[in-house]
């Protein structure tokens, strides 16, 4: 047996846009956000030169460097996208750090305070595999502000990709798996608070199942979380999406993809996203250290040009980040990371601009 699936469909798809309206996630009263307009019109205003790339040097912070999280993979990627000219310096777009109001949407006021002024416990730390320190402060805001200007700017444009992103671990009220604050919800739930959206579709191909996503969007009938992950991999206690598709140790392209055309085309058709939001993990790579699947570079391609085409030939904005992935050689692992943006500018030259 391939895939063990469970499905919460009835409840999701039985779901008219009148649910999204009776939730706190989308309010016409938007003056509690001061910026949110602004925002707004902002991205609007920004001067697209191709494929919309988002990235920050604050990405990265002071961090111990033999941890198993490469953190300056995030520098790597973007030296990769220019130097092997996949991208030009004027694709590239730096996000705000995210307003704490916004964070709010999703996780616990008393979490969220509790982070960003260091008073989470010892125990609460040794669970997300991180020290609190400012820089992390700093950079996991900076990195949830990209992933939400990428969804902005897939919104105006239909594809942008984040250079970092995919922290799908985080809950409510505490931060897992070298996640803290969860930016695929947030940015959900901001697309949601500004009215910009009715339904969302994530579509978690991490390697990992996206648990902290699962559980903040479970009684969430506008929102559809959709994770094919392996099955005997962390986390050891699973959540339900609406849709996990659990694969079995040592799985490779061919048996992968084939999973992926069977149940995506069908959720599209099904739900009717008015936005994709994709985690791109790279770890089911078979050199990933963590992953326990056998992809190839070529299958990861393939993976993600399937999931970015199918969405643009639909007319659905994708917005894309780069989940998690494991190597100790860090250039391999920023190289592999590049690849859901190699497979999106192929995306854009053909779909968008017509190449």
């Amino acid at each position: 047996m391939l895939f063990k699936m469970f499905k919460r469909l009835p409840r999701v798809l039985a779901c008219n846009n009148s649910c999204a309206v009776e939730r706190r996630l989308c309010t016409a009263n938007l003056d509690s956000f001061i910026d949110s307009k602004d925002t707004l019109s902002k991205v609007k205003r920004m001067e697209i030169n191709g494929l919309p790339i988002i990235h920050h040097d604050g990405y990265v912070c002071e961090f111990p460097i033999r941890h198993r999280f490469a953190m300056r993979k995030f520098h790597g990627v973007l030296r990769f996208l220019k130097t092997d000219n996949v991208i030009s310096m004027k694709q590239v777009l730096e996000p705000s750090a995210i307003d704490p109001d916004f964070l709010k949407l999703v996780h616990t006021p008393d979490y969220v305070e509790r982070f960003l002024s260091g008073n989470t416990s010892v125990e609460e730390q040794r669970l997300t595999g991180f020290q609190w320190s400012t820089g992390i402060v700093s950079r996991c805001r900076l990195e949830t502000g990209g992933t939400l200007l990428a969804g902005q700017l897939a919104m105006e444009h239909g594809i942008a990709c984040s250079t970092g992103g995919g922290t799908h671990h985080a809950f409510p009220s505490h931060g897992a798996g070298y996640c803290l604050l969860n930016d695929l919800a947030v940015t959900a739930a901001v697309l949601f608070k500004e009215c910009q959206v009715k339904k969302v579709l994530i579509v978690d191909l991490d390697v990992h199942q996206g648990d902290g996503t699962a559980c903040i969007f479970s009684d969430n009938c506008a929102v559809f979380t959709f994770s094919m992950h392996s099955e005997k991999n962390y986390p050891l206690k699973k959540q339900m999406s609406d849709m996990d598709v659990g694969l079995v140790t040592g799985i490779t392209d061919k048996d992968y993809l084939a999973h992926l055309h069977s149940y995506l085309p069908w959720l599209l058709e099904s739900f009717r996203p008015d936005i994709v939001l994709y985690d791109a993990g790279v770890d089911p790579h078979e050199k990933d250290e963590l992953g326990k699947l056998n992809l190839t570079d070529n299958g990861l391609f393939q993976r993600d040009f399937y999931v970015i085409n199918l969405c643009v030939s639909r007319g659905i904005p994708v917005a894309t980040v780069i989940g998690g992935g494991y190597d100790k050689d860090i250039n391999m692992l920023a190289l592999r990371h590049t690849i859901v943006h190699r497979a999106a500018i192929k995306v854009w030259q053909s779909r968008i601009m017509g190449g």
